[in-house]
C-alpha cells in the first residue's frame, strides 16, 4: 500500500507509515530488525534501551541467516525455511495477519525479514516508512527491556514462495547476456572496487549495474514517492521488464531493499541472489570486474 492510504491489512504488502501503524498496532505483529554489521549486538542492545510497544526482536545474523560455515555460501546463507516458519509462529503471526516490520531508518535491514517472510508465501508484510526514527519524531511512545516473553502463538499455512532467490549457477550462465540485469545495491566505491570493508576480494560481477540502496530514500529515511522511484527505475530498466532483473549487494541483505522500492514503485517481479557479492567472490574461478 502507499502511506498515505489509511490501513487495510489485507493489503499492506509494501511499506506502512507510523500513524497507521499506531492506529492499527494491536492488530499487528511488529518485529525490530535493527542492525550493524560491524556489532552483531548493536541491534539488541538499541533494541533493549527503545521500541516500538509490542515488538519483538529478530536478529539478521542469529536469526534471519543461516550459520555461514565455510563462506561459500555467503556472509548471510538464507535461513531454513521451516525453522523461520516456526520462529515466526512463536511471534504471534498466523496466516493473514499483519506482519510489520523496522529498522532504524531506511529499510536496509527491516526489509530482509520482509523479502524473507515473503518467501514464505506470507504476502501481508510491510517496512515501517522511516523506521524507528520516524516512529520517535512523531512522537509515539515506545518501551524499554527485552519485550514480551511469551505469546499467544500463531499458525502459518505452507505457501508457495512470492519471489523464489537467484541461485548462483544461473547468474553464471546470464553472464555476457543481455536477458538478466544484475542490479548492484552497495555504495559506489566497493561496487568499483576501490575499497572492500567486509569481504575477501573487490570488486562486482561483471555486467552489473550500480545503483546504492541508499537512492531510494530521502534524507530522514522515509522511501522517495513511488513515482519518482519509478522513473528512477525505468531509466535503469532502459526498456527491460522488473522480471528480468535480479537484485545483490554485499551478502543479500539491502538488496532486499531495492526489491521493496520496486515493488513499491509499481515494478513487481524482480528477485533477489541472496548469496550476493560475499558468496560470488569465495570462487575464484568466478570473474570479477572493477571500476565503472
Amino acid at each position: 500500500m502507499h502511506t498515505n492510504e489509511s490501513l487495510k491489512m489485507s493489503a499492506s504488502t509494501t511499506l506502512i507509515d507510523v500513524q497507521s501503524l499506531a492506529t492499527h498496532l494491536d492488530d499487528c505483529v511488529v518485529v525490530d530488525c535493527r542492525n550493524d554489521l560491524f556489532d552483531r549486538s548493536r541491534g539488541r542492545v538499541l533494541f533493549e534501551e527503545a521500541h516500538i510497544p509490542g515488538a519483538a526482536f529478530l536478529s539478521t545474523d542469529d536469526d534471519l541467516a543461516s550459520p555461514k560455515g565455510d563462506g561459500r555460501r555467503g556472509r548471510h546463507p538464507l535461513p531454513d525455511r521451516a525453522a523461520l516458519r516456526e520462529k515466526l509462529e512463536t511471534l504471534g503471526l498466523s496466516s493473514g495477519r499483519q506482519l510489520v516490520v523496522y529498522d532504524a531508518d531506511n529499510g536496509s535491514f527491516a526489509a530482509r525479514l520482509w523479502w524473507l517472510a515473503r518467501w514464505l508465501g506470507h504476502a501481508e508484510v510491510a517496512v515501517l516508512d522511516g523506521g524507528f526514527r520516524a516512529w520517535v519524531a512523531a512522537g509515539f511512545p515506545v518501551e524499554q527491556g527485552k519485550g514480551l516473553t511469551t505469546r499467544q502463538a500463531g499458525s502459518l499455512r505452507e505457501q508457495a514462495a512470492i519471489g523464489e532467490p537467484v541461485a548462483v549457477d544461473e547468474i553464471v550462465a546470464s553472464l555476457g547476456q543481455a536477458a538478466m540485469l544484475i542490479v548492484d545495491a552497495r555504495a559506489g566505491e566497493r561496487y568499483r572496487g576501490e575499497v572492500e570493508p567486509l569481504d575477501p576480494v573487490a570488486g562486482h560481477i561483471p555486467g552489473a549495474a550500480n545503483r546504492p540502496f541508499v537512492q531510494n530514500v530521502r534524507p530522514d529515511g522515509r522511501f522517495k514517492p513511488a513515482e519518482v522511484l519509478r522513473a528512477e527505475f525505468e531509466s535503469l530498466l532502459a526498456g527491460r521488464r522488473p522480471e528480468s532483473v535480479v537484485h545483490q549487494c554485499g551478502s543479500g541483505v539491502t538488496a532486499c531493499q531495492q526489491l521493496l522500492a520496486m515493488e513499491y514503485a509499481g515494478l513487481s517481479g524482480s528477485r533477489v541472489y541472496a548469496g550476493s557479492w560475499s558468496e560470488w567472490c569465495q570462487d575464484p574461478a568466478r570473474p570479477v570486474a572493477t571500476g565503472h
